[in-house]
């Protein structure tokens, strides 16, 4: 792993009106490289927001993103993906007409710094695939695999960009308990492997606690509450934004 402590990625202030209402209102964060950082919070909280925003999808209303020491507030996503930040998005947005292969080969291709000859493009993204063991299904079309396989094909997607910073996006959404376990172990297999800090927003309590290692709630676009997973279950201004009631 990459050594740790180090400012991967922050958010200062961010703020995000739609019309007059607010969606995210100073919002602060920091992830550090080989960081699991979960951003939870209820319905309409700000969470995908929020990735929006970093990924270059929104540009914040005011506040700032830094990448590193570089600001990178309102740059295109294929700019911020160059740079090194990935997304994996709740719903799989894959290319029906290519095989597994070819749909990871295109975030190698468009992804982190000079493009690879397509040789170079194929072996970065085999690599890919045999991490998250898929190496078997490379040349199957990828309309013939389960929810959970192409899942895990946008994660290869995302990964094969060379990113520092992954954002996931409820990606256990529609899952069995047998799939959620599995990729629970591959969040973590990845963020050991490869180092990089990874901001992750999921509904799947059970993922989020047994994976990150430090929670950000997120509650009407505000943080209300920040620390390791222990401490934002204790947390009254979480379970109130939860269930309605602190008792």
């Amino acid at each position: 792993m990459s050594p740790r402590n180090e400012v991967t990625l922050e958010g200062r202030q961010l703020t995000k009106y739609f019309g007059g209402s607010p969606a995210l209102r100073e919002v602060s964060f920091r992830v550090e490289r080989g960081e699991i950082l979960g951003l939870i919070g209820p319905n309409g909280a700000g969470k995908t927001t929020l990735l929006n925003v970093i990924s270059g999808i929104l540009r914040p209303s005011s506040g700032r993103v830094l990448f590193g020491e570089r600001d990178v507030t309102g740059l295109r996503p294929h700019a911020i993906t160059r740079l090194g930040v990935a997304r994996v998005l709740q719903t799989p947005r894959s290319f029906s007409s290519m095989t597994v292969l070819e749909n990871v080969m295109v975030g190698a291709l468009f992804g982190r710094g000079d493009r690879p000859p397509p040789a170079a493009a194929a072996d970065q993204a085999d690599a890919v695939l045999t991490l998250l063991g898929l190496s078997a299904k490379r040349d199957q079309p990828v309309t013939s695999l389960t929810l959970h396989e192409k899942k895990m094909v946008e994660l290869a997607r995302a990964l094969a960009t060379r990113p520092d910073v992954l954002l996931i996006d409820e990606t256990m959404a529609g899952l069995n308990p047998a799939e959620i376990e599995a990729s629970m172990r591959l969040i973590r297999k990845v963020r050991d492997r490869l180092g990089v800090a990874i901001i992750w927003v999921e509904h799947v309590m059970k993922a989020i606690m047994g994976v990150a290692e430090r929670v950000l709630v997120l509650n009407y676009g505000q943080v209300i509450a920040v620390g390791s997973p222990a401490e934002v279950a204790r947390d009254g201004a979480v379970v109130e934004a939860y269930l309605g009631h602190a008792g």
